[in-house]
């Protein structure tokens, strides 16, 4: 199977790009996959605006998101240090794929399910970013999803004597299999 065509991406930074710690890529060496828990990219890009941490006056985001349709969006350079994973973020590019997840309830314990397939075309554009990437920066030698990283339990929304996992993305529904057999990264488990 030939590889997808690389994809366009439209460079769309967020307004506190510029406060983000900078990075040598060289310390690049990994790829964590997400899902952004939301309806639709517009959402995603308003959770991406929010402050939340008062010091640096910068928010929570990735550096790439893949819509349904398989477009490519770069909210922050990855010469720039984005805060979308735990304990990985200086090492790491986040690539969040636009999919509902658990929305709106992320950690009510009835509401864990994460059902929404991912689409072709965004698994295409994300193998053909991650081969893009890779040709880009030396460094890169490892992939994994958030939920690989981020196993932190934490008490339910909806019944307190529950605990669920902070993080699930990007999910039961993403074809590992698939992509690994199409990108040359050793996946971190």
């Amino acid at each position: 199977m030939p590889d997808p065509p690389a994809p366009p991406i439209a460079f769309e930074p967020l307004p506190y790009q510029g406060r983000l710690d900078p990075r040598d890529t060289g310390d690049i060496d990994m790829i964590v996959v997400h899902c952004t828990e939301l309806p639709d990219l517009p959402m995603a890009r308003r959770f991406g605006e929010e402050v939340l941490y008062e010091g640096s006056q910068t928010g929570n985001s990735g550096h790439y998101y893949v819509d349904r349709d398989g477009s490519v969006h770069q909210y922050v350079a990855i010469e720039r240090i984005a805060h979308h994973v735990r304990g990985y973020n200086a090492r790491a590019i986040g690539v969040e794929l636009v999919n509902r997840g658990r929305y709106p309830d992320w950690l009510a314990a009835s509401h864990q399910a994460m059902d929404e397939p991912y689409t072709p075309a965004q698994i295409d554009a994300l193998i053909a970013l991650v081969r893009q990437l890779q040709a880009q920066l030396p460094s890169l030698r490892f992939i994994a999803g958030h939920e690989d990283l981020d196993t932190t339990e934490v008490a339910a929304t909806d019944d307190p004597d529950v605990k669920v996992r902070r993080k699930r993305d990007p999910g039961p529904r993403f074809p590992w299999a698939h992509v690994m057999s199409r990108v040359p990264l050793q996946r971190m488990i």
